[in-house]
């Protein structure tokens, strides 16, 4: 596939998951799909994990701020935003499973993505997000910043 037939794929499936049309990741996720950074597994996996998003932030939105193209890689600068309003079931830093009552907290994660494109569908995934600023932001962790004598 060409380089722009790989960004395309990369644009139409994050614009399907803002539209929240989970059934017509199909065409974009491989079913053996990985995300190597939150160990997700398979089409399922990830139509799991957006469901619970949806659940917790329904005005999510992801706007690409950047695309850039290589071979069968595609790499991904782009904005999460969302308003907390539903329970949200994840993990907390120390790796324990909790559920978060709705804050009403605003929400903007930036973040970098890299995925590896076979055959016209999405086969892996690697991540780098501001969890830490997620975290901070719905008031999970509090976090004031360097010691002054850091500074």
């Amino acid at each position: 596939m060409s380089l722009e037939e790989n960004k395309a794929i990369i644009r139409n499936g994050i614009e399907a998951v803002n539209k929240r049309n989970l059934a017509s990741l199909d065409e974009f996720i491989a079913p053996d799909y990985v995300d190597h950074t939150t160990q997700l597994g398979g089409l399922e996996g990830v139509k799991k994990f957006y469901a619970v998003f949806f659940n917790a932030f329904p005005d999510f939105h992801r706007a690409i701020d950047d695309i850039i193209a290589e071979g069968d890689r595609v790499w991904v600068r782009s904005t999460i935003t969302g308003t907390h309003t539903g329970e949200f079931r994840g993990l907390a830093p120390t790796g324990e499973k909790i559920t978060l009552a709705p804050t009403g907290k605003k929400i903007t994660i930036p973040g970098v993505n890299i995925y590896r494109i076979v055959d016209g569908k999405i086969v892996e995934t690697w991540s780098v997000t501001d969890l830490l600023g997620f975290l901070k932001q719905l008031g999970i962790i509090e976090y004031k910043g360097f010691p002054d004598e850091v500074k």
